[in-house]
C-alpha cells in the first residue's frame, strides 16, 4: 500500500465512524481526482486530499480547484507532516492506515443545491458502478464505466 493510500484508508475509516459514506479517487469536476469524497448523513460533502509528505504537498497546485466541489475541504497527513504550512481555512486529519483524527475542522462553505444534488447522483453511480465491478467483472467496454 502506497503512503497516500494508507492515509486515505484511514482517513476513510474515521469518516465511516462519523456517519460519512466515503469513495476514494472521484471525479467532482473536469480534472479533478480528489483522493477521498465523502457525503455525510445530512447530504454534507466533505474532500479529503492525502499528502504523504512535503514534496506531495508542494507538487499540488490543483487542490484549491476542489473548494467549489464540497462543503468543507481537508487535508489528511500523518504525525510527521508539518502541519503548520497547511493554509488556514481547511480542515486537518491526522491519519495512518488504521484511522484518522480531525485537529481542525475545515471552514464551511455551503454548496449551491443544484451542484450538490448532481454531486450526489455522481456519487451513488459511481458507488454502484465500482461495487458491481467488484462482484461482477466485466469488460468496462460494456458498462460506460466511470
Amino acid at each position: 500500500m502506497m503512503p497516500g493510500q494508507a492515509l486515505a484508508r484511514g482517513a476513510c475509516r474515521m469518516l465511516m465512524r462519523m456517519g460519512f459514506a466515503p469513495v476514494t479517487e472521484f471525479v467532482p469536476g473536469p480534472g479533478l481526482r480528489a483522493d477521498v469524497f465523502a457525503l455525510g448523513p445530512k447530504g454534507e460533502i466533505w474532500i479529503f486530499e492525502c499528502k504523504s509528505g512535503l514534496a506531495d504537498y508542494r507538487s499540488d497546485a490543483k487542490w484549491q480547484g476542489y473548494l467549489d466541489w464540497c462543503d468543507r475541504f481537508f487535508w489528511a497527513v500523518d504525525g510527521s507532516f508539518p502541519a503548520e504550512i497547511l493554509p488556514e481555512g481547511s480542515g486537518l486529519v491526522i491519519a495512518d492506515p488504521y484511522d484518522g483524527e480531525i485537529l481542525r475542522m475545515g471552514a464551511e462553505s455551503r454548496l449551491p443545491g443544484a451542484r450538490r444534488a448532481a454531486l450526489t447522483r455522481r456519487f451513488a453511480r459511481t458507488g454502484a458502478e465500482r461495487l458491481r465491478r467488484l462482484l461482477d467483472p466485466w469488460p468496462q467496454e460494456l458498462t460506460g464505466g466511470a
